[in-house]
């Protein structure tokens, strides 16, 4: 295992990081929309209201009041219910609570001494945020042995188990020692991981210039939808992580053709009411490929969309409004296929996947996720660019870093390929 993960702890990485302004469940989706658009990994932490205002409260009543992830995907398919479309206000208006689904498990308190192989397990098991208590002293500096903090064992080496994930968790108390601000954190996401490894190549050496194949970092069980199905179907598929939902065309021979994605990822910063009429009313090929000369102009709606949420301008907090018409290009694609269906082959636009071969490196596929502010990266055949074979997210990463290098297939390929194949 690369020394990196043993001798650097979690606090190394939340240096500079902002600190956590909670987004309550009784705020609004309108609200909701403007704090995705500045978060990470397309997705907003929901809390539910603290009892018991100005008092110090524990982690573990923290962690209980944590409610799960809110996405531009769960938002797009609130908002394009068919209730919510006959009354945009009041759909806009409706309490996050109603929108989020609840999973307690997807962020975790940790102490910034805990190790960073630590971390990287609890994300492997499906944590997507670490709470990490801020530090007025802490300067930075990686810890050389981190099995010790504050002079202190870490309670997994203490109790003589490397399966105790979170190591320490709870920062001392207030009255042990000054080094904590009381009730000010910071959050942690799988993306400042990703971000912090690619700075550490060559102490994960060999690992980055393995093939993502050859790491089994390809997940076979994604999520997809075939193109001439309602676009609201990708809803009702569930989509875990990644939150994305593949859009093909079965070929002949049973293969998937991949055309596009119905994702967090793409919907993170688009038009939201455009988006959920597309979803409900247009075909998955149609909602990715774009429908300017699919669909005629008198069916397209108009949309009176607040262009706080749209372009997050806001004059004196209230946004103002302004006739629009539908446009793929509003929720954020720019299509230049001359209609679905046709020329396929010279479609690239903005909507088009984010994609990779099985014979990438892996930190190759590092770079394209880091790039693009993405979560994940659709896998295709060698020899075929639009085969779909799998999809690598976050987890799929992680869980390749931290491979033992005798579980790995040996590879030949230099610094020098893989520097040409991160600039391609």
């Amino acid at each position: 295992m690369a020394s990196v993960f043993l001798y650097h702890v979690v606090g190394d990485l939340t240096v500079g990081k902002p600190e956590l302004v909670e987004f309550s469940e009784t705020e609004t989706v309108e609200s909701a929309i403007r704090a995705i658009g500045e978060s990470t990994e397309c997705g907003i932490p929901v809390w539910k209201r603290r009892s018991h205002v100005g008092m110090i409260e524990k982690n573990e009543m923290r962690q209980q009041r944590f409610v799960g992830i809110l996405t531009s995907l769960d938002i797009v398919s609130f908002l394009a219910r068919t209730q919510c479309l006959e009354d945009q206000d009041k759909a806009m208006k409706a309490q996050v609570s109603d929108v989020v689904v609840p999973n307690n498990a997807l962020l975790k308190i940790v102490d910034p001494g805990t190790r960073l192989i630590d971390a990287l397990e609890m994300m492997k098991q499906g944590v997507r945020r670490l709470l990490v208590p801020k530090s007025k002293v802490w300067k930075g500096m990686s810890k050389r042995f981190s099995i010790l903090y504050n002079g202190k064992w870490l309670k997994n080496i203490e109790n003589g188990s490397s399966n105790n994930l979170i190591t320490n968790a709870n920062p001392p108390s207030s009255s042990s020692t000054p080094t904590y601000m009381r009730d000010k954190f910071c959050c942690l996401s799988r993306e400042d991981i990703i971000r912090f490894l690619i700075g550490c190549l060559g102490a994960l050496a060999p690992v980055p210039l393995s093939s993502i194949s050859s790491l089994g970092a390809i997940n076979l069980n994604y999520s997809s939808i075939e193109a001439s199905l309602p676009a609201l179907e990708a809803t009702q598929k569930h989509p875990g992580d990644p939150s994305a939902v593949a859009v093909v065309e079965v070929t002949p021979d049973g293969h998937h053709k991949i055309l596009g994605e119905i994702s967090a990822s793409k919907l993170w910063k688009c038009d939201y009411l455009a988006a959920a009429w597309a979803l409900a009313n247009l075909s998955a090929g149609q909602f990715v490929m774009g429908v300017e000369d699919n669909v005629s102009s008198r069916l397209l709606p108009d949309f009176s969309v607040n262009s706080a949420v749209q372009d997050n301008k806001i004059v004196n907090g209230v946004g103002s409004t302004r006739p629009r018409k539908f446009s793929s290009r509003s929720i954020g694609f720019n299509p230049v296929s001359p209609s679905f269906g046709v020329g396929r082959s010279m479609y690239r636009g903005r909507s088009a996947p984010l994609t990779c071969k099985t014979t990438s490196s892996l930190a190759a596929v590092m770079a394209q996720m880091l790039s693009h502010r993405a979560t994940h990266v659709w896998v295709t055949e060698d020899e075929n660019d639009d085969i779909l074979v799998g999809v690598v997210g976050y987890a799929d990463i992680l869980v390749a870093v931290t491979k033992q290098p005798a579980a790995m297939i040996p590879t030949t390929r230099s610094i020098n390929e893989l520097g040409t194949e991160i600039q391609s």
